[in-house]
């Protein structure tokens, strides 16, 4: 398709889409606990309603009357045995959280993806799991989908050194944990997103985190909750990139999540000199508020460390946003990129480049030279919505050509309404 490319500022409010990695979660800890959970501002995109099928056939009751979300839980031993092998679509949170989950069944199910899914590494959570007692195994012997997962009702404590910083790895020992009998201690490379911890003890349960080192004891029992999702940041990201640096722009996001493991990007912004307002809005454990972001002079920073789990889904849109600060951007430490729904290093180069950037990828990550201006080209989103939603924002900049955008279906997967949202600004 041909992206919409911008001649005037954008200017307007917007209510981004729910969070996605809370929209997931939601369904999972409604189908493990015991009792009702409902679920409001549930994220109605692809990769969640993957999660919401996946327990359904599993046996959970999920009843959707288009506003509230309504999961009749039925705790760990309520599962039952899928008639098929699950289809995931495009959805790495939704295989790599079920695995911990399915740990503790006591039968065998299968899980399959796209070809996406079917190329991204999964060893990071079967080689836990199985040394908790589960029997994971991928295709033909391989770490790849799809997947055969064996539970068992006597899983076995773990004491883990995460590899990797990894959200979805961490929270699917968690899951396991819940279900061990035993302590389980998990140690972090770096802190990650803590969506799953925060929900524990939303639903119940108990879970002691002290700085990278999280202890968990099981078996546990959960008790359904009503949730009400926030705005997703990751989708918030893009919008306020647009509103940096688009000229004559000014943005207003609605009730964004401000979980301070995910608000890297917000971090970054406000290291290049953007500007940007925050007005919070949420309480302590459903932190979120109003950003107002306007067309800013930005600087070339160091991004690395510590920080590269509170914006790893971020860094494609970040590496745009660098293309149009002064100086150089450095992004390391962010292997992760790799793993991805596609190589994101390799995609936000090749296909940046296209337009006019000037990014050198490395092992772990990006160098940017700013400041570019950008021109029409044939890009490609290779399926990775991500990809997709930075490029039509890159294609706002664009003032010489066209951008056509093949793949752009890919941005429903998180953010369905995107091109509408987008459109609203011009008016």
């Amino acid at each position: 398709m041909d992206l919409v490319i911008n001649k005037m500022g954008l200017n307007g409010m917007i209510n981004i889409p729910s969070d996605k990695s809370i929209s997931h979660r939601s369904i999972m800890f409604g189908a493990i606990a015991q009792g009702k959970t409902t679920i409001k501002n549930f994220l109605r995109g692809d990769d969640c309603l993957s999660t919401l099928k996946a327990f359904q056939e599993l046996g959970v009751n999920i009843e959707d009357d288009g506003e509230t979300i309504t999961v009749h839980g039925t705790g760990f031993s309520g599962l039952t045995q899928a008639k098929q092998a699950i289809d995931v679509g495009n959805s790495g949170t939704t295989i790599r959280l079920i695995m911990g989950i399915l740990a503790g069944t006591s039968f065998t199910t299968e899980l399959f993806g796209d070809h996406s899914i079917a190329k991204r590494p999964m060893n990071r959570v079967m080689l836990p799991i199985n040394q908790m007692g589960a029997d994971c195994s991928g295709h033909d012997g391989t770490e790849f989908p799809p997947l055969t997962v064996t539970g068992t009702t006597d899983l076995k404590p773990i004491t883990y050194q995460m590899p990797v910083a990894s959200a979805q790895v961490k929270s699917a020992i968690l899951f396991a944990a819940l279900q061990a009998q035993g302590e389980s201690i998990i140690v972090e490379k770096e802190k990650t997103r803590d969506h799953t911890e925060d929900m524990i003890r939303q639903f119940g349960g108990e879970i002691d985190v002290l700085g990278k080192e999280i202890r968990i004891k099981g078996p546990q029992s959960l008790v359904g909750q009503k949730v009400i999702v926030p705005g997703d940041i990751s989708s918030a990201a893009f919008f306020l990139t647009a509103g940096l640096i688009v000229p004559n722009s000014q943005i207003t996001l609605n009730n964004v999540g401000l979980n301070p493991t995910r608000t890297g990007i917000i971090d970054v912004i406000q290291q290049m000199g953007g500007n940007l307002t925050i007005h919070e809005t949420g309480s302590e454990t459903n932190k979120a508020g109003t950003l107002v972001v306007e067309t800013s002079n930005l600087k070339g920073i160091e991004i690395s460390g510590e920080i590269i789990p509170r914006l790893i889904d971020e860094l494609p849109i970040i590496a745009l946003l660098a293309t149009q600060a002064e100086g150089t951007t450095i992004i390391r430490d962010a292997e992760e990129l790799k793993v991805k729904e596609t190589n994101r290093i390799d995609a936000v180069a090749t296909e940046l480049n296209k337009m006019g950037a000037d990014i050198e990828p490395t092992d772990d990550g990006l160098i940017i030279q700013g400041k570019t201006p950008l021109h029409g080209a044939k890009v490609t989103s290779y399926g990775d919505h991500r990809i997709g939603m930075m490029l039509q924002i890159a294609a706002l900049l664009v003032k010489n050509g066209t951008v056509e955008l093949e793949k752009a279906e890919a941005i429903s997967v998180s953010y369905p309404r995107f091109f509408d949202d987008l459109n609203k600004l011009y008016q």
